[in-house]
């Protein structure tokens, strides 16, 4: 059981690693770079990277959710945990509280955008790139990307402390 463990842990963060990456490498270098140049290309650019980083992102989302689940099974945490007082306000069963919340607001935001927000936003920006809803909306999107980003710093700094504990 160890092992599995052991492996479970090594694809919970790995999978945390390629999501957070990629929303870095989108946040800090895609976007910047193409706001440099065309606006129509810069268009077309984000929405291929954004498509495959979308499904990236999903199966990341789906590797995390279920590694997690069962990482937590191991460390002795039953759905029962949720309902008990003691655990509850234990530093541990807030820490592990608050990344679940945070991970399920991480999900609600990353499905507003990747399903709703970002392909309205690819039709209007393909159409006139100039518009002012164009830009109104590559703003929006812009804001749930860097949004999602300091959430996924949040649960970074949560999976350490439900490893190494609260540092007070």
């Amino acid at each position: 059981m160890h092992g599995l463990y052991l492996l479970s842990v090594y694809l919970h963060i790995t999978a945390a690693i390629v999501w957070i990456g990629g929303m870095f490498f989108l946040v800090l270098v895609l976007v910047p770079w193409l706001r440099k140049g065309d606006r129509a290309l810069a268009g077309r650019v984000m929405k291929d990277a954004g498509q495959r980083f979308r499904t990236i992102g999903w199966a990341c989302f789906a590797i995390v959710l279920a590694t997690g689940t069962f990482n937590l099974y191991v460390r002795g945490v039953r759905f029962s945990s949720f309902v008990d007082p003691a655990w509850l306000a234990s530093p541990f069963g807030k820490a592990v509280v608050t990344k679940l919340a945070i991970f399920a607001f991480v999900l609600l935001v990353s499905a507003f955008h990747d399903f709703w927000h970002g392909p309205r936003a690819t039709i209007v920006i393909q159409k006139d790139p100039r518009s002012p809803e164009a830009e109104r909306l590559r703003k929006r999107a812009s804001y749930l990307g860097r949004l999602n980003m300091l959430l996924a710093l949040a649960l970074l700094g949560l999976g350490v402390v439900i490893v190494r504990g609260w540092p007070w």
